[in-house]
């Protein structure tokens, strides 16, 4: 079986539990990424945002969904504001501009579908 490794550096399979937001650390003054899934059909990637780093506006070519593991991000979709805490999710549509903004330390998990 195909095998990960985790922020401590032990594994875990493909068909075994693991936390997202434990495969993925705070560091300060940054923004800390790491894919865990990639494919020709999409990727998921893990990210973890100190408080007030961002992403600048920017648009993706697909619709993505944001999945938010811990904390607390101001995230624009046209302009418009939305504010997601842990366990809450927001699909950002293709093409739209969007932009990210950590009101607190935060961790979001990101999947895209290319198809």
């Amino acid at each position: 079986m195909e095998s990960c490794s985790n922020a401590n550096g032990s594994k875990f399979g493909k068909a075994e539990v693991f936390s997202p937001a434990g495969l993925v650390a705070y560091a300060e003054g940054a923004v800390v990424s790491r894919t865990i899934v990639e494919s020709g059909g999409g990727t998921v990637t893990l990210f973890a945002f100190a408080e007030g780093q961002g992403l600048s506006e920017h648009t993706a070519p697909f619709d993505a969904l944001v999945n938010v593991l811990d904390g607390e991000v101001k995230i624009a979709i046209a302009g418009k504001p939305h504010l997601l805490k842990s366990g809450e999710s927001i699909i950002m549509p293709a093409n739209i501009p969007h932009a990210l903004s950590a009101v607190t330390a935060f961790k979001m998990m990101l999947v895209m579908i290319k198809a």
